[in-house]
């Protein structure tokens, strides 16, 4: 069997499309850390707009984004272009979210959640931290109809089942099982959403 050499030499069009998608996204980063993430949210005049527009960057920032979800004011998702949303699902106020996210349909999120992807290594003793790099990248997956409480914070890794409840504060340190209600920390679970209280 031949093995073909492989072809390192991009064409001149296929560098240029490049950099010109790679200087569109800088523009539209520029656009909205400088300005959209400053505009208004609920209840404030003008935060249908704002949302609208910030909505609008985001789809040209993200890896893959629906016709509609909703980033409200002072959200940060790095450069954003590993970060997946779908349909009708939130960003909410201050939230911080890892550039190795995927979030699915129908998502709620509470104010100022923290969403990690990546981390630092320091095993070896011998030298500071700072020193020893990054981890290897650990997308979160987040399922659908997902509703993320204020202040969670969300290790790299972490998948999140569909129709699960995370409450306010909790730090998810393990997988979260569809239906699932987790609060604490660590997360732990609490209930199953289709088994009745009563």
């Amino acid at each position: 069997m031949e093995i073909e050499e492989p072809n390192f030499i991009d064409s001149a069009s296929e560098v240029r499309k490049r950099q010109n998608l790679s200087l569109a996204k800088s523009i539209y980063l520029l656009i909205y850390y400088c300005l959209a993430k400053h505009l208004p949210s609920t209840p404030l005049p003008f935060s249908g707009v704002s949302m609208y527009f910030r909505m609008i960057l985001a789809r040209k920032i993200f890896r893959k984004s629906s016709s509609y979800f909703k980033v409200h004011a002072g959200v940060e998702f790095g450069p954003g272009v590993n970060v997946e949303i779908g349909f009708n699902s939130s960003l909410n106020k201050r939230a911080w979210i890892g550039n190795d996210t995927i979030i699915g349909d129908d998502v709620m999120t509470g104010p100022e959640i923290i969403i990690l992807s990546g981390g630092h290594n320091f095993n070896d003793l011998t030298i500071p931290m700072t020193h020893q790099g990054s981890t290897p990248r650990r997308p979160v997956i987040i399922g659908n109809d997902v509703w993320i409480g204020t202040r969670v914070i969300i290790l790299p890794g972490i998948r999140i089942g569909n129709h699960s409840i995370i409450a306010a504060g909790s730090v998810v340190t393990k997988d979260v099982p569809d239906w699932a209600i987790v609060g604490g920390n660590p997360a732990k679970f609490l209930r199953d959403r289709r088994i009745s209280k009563d």
